[in-house]
């Protein structure tokens, strides 16, 4: 069996499943935001055994013990049950049900991707820039800060028109693309004070690459973001970039094998620029990044990459949670 934790609407998951189907895998979805209200959860331990086990909705019944190979795909947050009205009481469901489940993930002996542990710290902008460095890629000279006077300077020393700010994470509710310091932002660097901001120098761009991650398997395509409405985020004109592969210099590619291992991630969708002068210049890893627009347009065969991989693991001796 082959677990997929995510969400009924993802198209991602939808398609995974769909190709896992249709080579032969048996796969199900495990969607958490039915978790304590449609689900079940049983873990036992007893003399020399342990086994984990959860009750979905409709009464099927998944033995995580049977699961050689688990995706942690975007998995959605848990909704109490709507009789539980209090504040506190909600406050305590939420954290005893995470509690839980993070031990259940450790607890678990599976092929992860990615493991949530390793997912998690990989999200973090600022550690990824830290290995980055490591491994010999390039990376935009950067400022975290909310301490105003640190971040006029660095704007003065690289002036307003090549500087970009961003945040830390976006959701569909509330969207922040990259943008430009603007002429009329330069007076307000004093709210910075409220939170943290992520400051960089801004990277011309000949165009921008996609570079998708899955286990041994590199899929660089190119984005041509200068050709679309909006030159500085590729995302804000996506529906109008053209998406091509394209062939990476061994060098580059061994560095981000050498990123990904250091993160411990199997999977990642990773952005980067190339320059004019030809310096492939590193922003960031996505660990659930998407890749259907990637796949449509420039025809990489992702999907089954994915698939493949989880398939083939499946048949295989799990890691353990002392490999984590």
């Amino acid at each position: 069996m082959i677990l997929a934790i995510s969400s009924r609407t993802d198209e991602h998951t939808k398609v995974v499943i769909a190709e896992l189907s249709r080579i032969g895998a048996s796969a199900a979805l495990l969607d958490l935001s039915e978790f304590p209200q449609a689900m079940r959860l049983a873990m036992r331990y007893d003399e020399g055994d342990r086994s984990f086990q959860l009750r979905l909705a409709g009464g099927a019944v998944v033995r995580l013990s049977e699961c050689r190979s688990i995706w942690w795909r975007r998995p959605q947050a848990f909704v109490p049950h709507p009789e539980v009205l209090r504040p506190g009481d909600l406050n305590f469901i939420q954290s005893e049900s995470h509690e839980a489940f993070a031990g259940l993930w450790q607890a678990v002996d599976a092929f992860w991707i990615n493991h949530p542990t390793r997912d998690q710290v990989a999200s973090h902008k600022a550690h990824q820039l830290r290995v980055a460095q490591q491994v010999g890629l390039c990376i935009p000279s950067t400022l975290i800060t909310n301490d105003p006077e640190e971040a006029r300077a660095f704007v003065a020393a690289r002036g307003q028109d090549h500087t970009i700010y961003k945040a830390f994470s976006a959701t569909a509710q509330d969207w922040r693309e990259t943008r430009l310091l603007r002429p009329g932002e330069v007076s307000l660097l004093d709210r910075v004070r409220y939170a943290p901001v992520i400051f960089q120098e801004y990277v011309a761009a000949r165009l921008d690459l996609r570079v998708t991650v899955v286990g041994s398997n590199v899929f660089p395509a190119a984005i041509y973001s200068q050709e679309t409405s909006y030159k500085v985020d590729f995302r804000m004109d996506m529906a109008n970039a053209r998406v091509e592969p394209w062939p990476l210099p061994p060098d580059v590619e061994s560095r981000l094998h050498a990123f990904m291992s250091a993160l411990g991630l199997v999977y990642g969708a990773i952005d980067m620029r190339l320059t004019e002068d030809g310096r492939y210049v590193f922003l960031e890893v996505n660990p659930a990044g998407q890749w259907l627009f990637v796949e449509e347009r420039s025809g990489q065969p992702i999907t089954a990459a994915i698939s493949r991989l989880l398939a083939e693991r499946e048949h295989l001796e799990p890691a353990t949670a002392s490999d984590l």
